[in-house]
């Protein structure tokens, strides 16, 4: 399906799976909004470079997603007819001894700006009778692994939120839907591969088989193209009536 003259904001959208996705529905014809929290030149060149290449409008806008405020600024600054909530961060510590203020930036940027951002994007959605919300939540939305309370438990609470979101949209044109990806290799995940070899003495090979991808039955990663396929798939027709359910994009993980 063409996108065109559709509008997309992306949240954390200036690298990885964010910018993925970007491209993906730029790729289909929608104007594109990246985002994330740092305001540098090389963020809106990112927004120029995909203006150029596949002939829509982009730009880039500079907010916090840990701030309920810069969420909403996001939204009433761009013409939303779909919204991808993907902004999250991870830190990994047992719960007794978790830092309190990274489980509350964690919560904040990984669920509550979805709540903020989608609150301040449905009515005109629900007033032009059309509007896709999809939400990046995780394998670990739909299932758990120790030291990552925060994170979990974020990710548990998007799959919920997007339950709901798709409820209340029900029967006015809007859907909602959570996307759960596995181990998806981006640039961060690739710079992680050295040290993981050195920690582990194995090769790449085997490092990425047996320790990244252990619980990812397929042995591969995802890609960032795979992902922004399947988030433009959701905005099409053909998926008019997908809502309020989640789409693992996980090698079988969660099939476990």
């Amino acid at each position: 399906m063409s996108l065109n003259g559709k509008t997309a904001v992306i949240t954390g959208s200036n690298s990885g799976i964010g910018l993925g996705i970007a491209r993906e529905l730029a790729r289909a014809g929608a104007n594109v909004v990246l985002n994330s929290f740092t305001n540098r030149d090389e963020d809106h060149a990112l927004a120029a470079e995909i203006a150029a290449e596949f002939g829509v409008e982009a730009r880039y806008v500079a907010a916090d997603m840990s701030k309920g405020a810069d969420c909403r600024r996001l939204i009433a600054e761009a013409d939303c007819d779909i919204l991808v909530n993907n902004a999250g961060i991870q830190f990994v510590a047992p719960i007794d001894s978790f830092p309190t203020d990274k489980w509350d930036t964690i919560i904040a940027i990984n669920l509550s700006s979805a709540f903020h951002t989608t609150a301040a994007a449905l009515p005109a959605m629900r007033e032009k009778g059309w509007g896709r919300v999809v939400n990046i939540a995780s394998a670990h939305g739909l299932t758990a692994s120790p030291y990552k309370s925060a994170y979990v438990a974020a990710k548990h609470g998007i799959v919920g939120f997007t339950k709901v979101t798709a409820l209340e949209m029900a029967g006015k044109g809007v859907t909602c839907n959570a996307v759960c990806p596995g181990y998806v290799l981006t640039p961060l995940v690739e710079a992680q591969i050295p040290d993981t070899m050195k920690e582990y003495g194995m090769d790449r090979e085997t490092v990425i088989r047996e320790v990244m991808l252990a619980r990812q039955p397929s042995k591969e990663f995802a890609t960032v193209e795979q992902l922004g396929g399947t988030v433009n798939f959701l905005c099409s027709d053909a998926a008019a009536q997908i809502t309020g359910t989640t789409i693992s994009v996980d090698g079988g993980w969660t099939a476990l």
